[in-house]
């Protein structure tokens, strides 16, 4: 299902307009990440005590037995590996959503994780209806975007709605970035900016309306769904760039030409996503549906000046 896209270049332009006249702009952050060695040696989760843990799960509420399956396998890490919350990257649930399609395509198969308190902070995507934002588990208070600081570390998530990035949204977005003090920055949304699987692929205009914001704002890490796929992006304009739409639905395949900016795809097995940050670091496993980490590796923060920031990133 293709999305429309209701944000012209005039809009855009609109939109963005206060972005030269904001003063001097802030700290430029950008990322380094540095992928395990070989798979056969996976990078390992530090599991320190003070540190924030969190999971990224996409394009997952099929009911199917592959969900249930790697529902399993999220619920078995969490006895060793605490996460607190999950930040999910849109279509939620496929089909139809009354009651009972709650409960058999999200309730049901993650009650261990609910029954334990980890908390699920929803963005919505294109096979979502805009009503489940007000669905009390998914934790959205009714908005269609929103952001929050995390229960640990200095780290605020920015959840957005991009299949219809309305101009009054990209505004509320630049004035929660720019007052935004947190060390790390991370940005989740349905529609990937850069993608390497052939159904959809990277979307060019949602990349030019958010990434100026994203370079501007020292927005670190951005996970995305929609491609039925696990894809790990090079740091683009110093961003470190995650496509998680494995969670349920599975293109097979979907990654046989992995385009320049690409470092790891997985288009074999459902795959979510853990993470941990402390201080500069976020460590991430990729965990499919038998319990395999398929991609692991550490997100290095570092703080640059603008005139130390690095090249722009290879594009599509």
């Amino acid at each position: 299902m293709r999305r429309p896209h209701f944000l012209s270049a005039a809009l855009v332009a609109l939109a963005l307009a206060g972005c030269g006249s904001l003063g001097g702009g802030p700290t430029v952050t950008t990322v380094a990440t540095v992928p395990a060695a070989s798979l056969a040696a996976p990078t390992p989760l530090p599991n320190a005590a003070d540190s924030l843990k969190f999971c990224v799960l996409g394009d997952f509420g099929t009911g199917s037995t592959a969900q249930y399956q790697l529902a399993a396998r999220m619920a078995e890490l969490h006895k060793t590996f605490p996460f607190e919350l999950c930040a999910t990257v849109g279509d939620n649930l496929y089909g139809g959503e009354r009651p009972r399609d709650f409960q058999r395509k999200f309730e049901i198969p993650y009650k261990p994780l609910l029954d334990a308190n980890v908390k699920f902070y929803a963005s919505l995507g294109n096979h979502d209806a805009r009503e489940q934002r007000f669905y009390k588990l998914f934790n959205m208070d009714g908005k269609l975007y929103y952001s929050f600081k995390a229960p640990k570390q200095d780290v605020r998530f920015f959840a957005l709605e991009t299949t219809y990035p309305m101009p009054e949204q990209i505004m509320w977005l630049e004035e929660e970035l720019k007052k935004s003090d947190e060390k790390w920055k991370i940005a989740y949304f349905h529609h990937p900016l850069y993608s390497s699987a052939g159904r959809h692929g990277s979307d060019l205009q949602l990349r030019q309306t958010l990434e100026p914001l994203f370079t501007k704002y020292g927005v670190n890490v951005v996970f995305a769904g929609h491609d039925h796929i696990y894809e790990r992006i090079k740091p683009q304009n110093g961003i470190a760039h995650f496509v998680t739409g494995s969670g349920g639905q599975l293109r097979g395949g979907d990654g046989r030409r992995p385009e320049p900016f690409s470092d790891r795809i997985v288009d074999s097995s459902q795959v979510f996503l853990v993470a941990e940050i402390s201080g500069d670091q976020m460590v991430f496993n990729a965990v499919n549906r038998t319990g395999q980490i398929v991609d692991s590796g550490t997100v290095v923060r570092q703080e640059l000046s603008s005139a130390a920031a690095p090249p722009q990133g290879q594009r599509p």
